[in-house]
């Protein structure tokens, strides 16, 4: 099973990002897929999770009202529409593939190499 994020990058501070998650070789419908992130000695966190047919979605108190998780079945993909992003957003940010929805890094089965996200004041 591989996954491949994409999509980081520089932003100024109430930009937007998308980020994209390509998934390989698993059946893509099974599994729900969450993003994480993290900074350089801290703990990855969660930042959001939808369930394998899309109709449910988690996030973090930071992520509600400003990040939108999305996925297409079709195409084997799952992404990251990040709005009015903040210098608090900087990190390392991961997709994850899990057989349910969670919050917690060990409830995901297989993790991308990350992708930076860097937002400039």
């Amino acid at each position: 099973v591989q996954l491949v994020e994409s999509g980081g990058g520089l932003v100024q501070a109430g930009g937007s990002l998308r980020l994209s998650c390509a998934t390989f070789g698993h059946t893509f419908i099974n599994y729900a897929m969450g993003w994480f992130r993290q900074a350089p000695g801290k703990e990855r966190e969660f930042v959001a999770c939808i369930n394998w047919s899309g109709t449910s979605t988690n996030y973090s108190s930071s992520a509600k009202g400003r990040f939108t998780i999305s996925r297409d079945n079709a195409k084997n993909t799952v992404s990251l529409q990040m709005n009015s992003l903040e210098t608090d957003d900087t990190d390392v940010y991961y997709c994850a593939a899990a057989p349910l929805m969670g919050v917690f890094v060990n409830e995901y089965d297989f993790w991308g190499q990350g992708t930076q996200v860097t937002i400039s004041s």
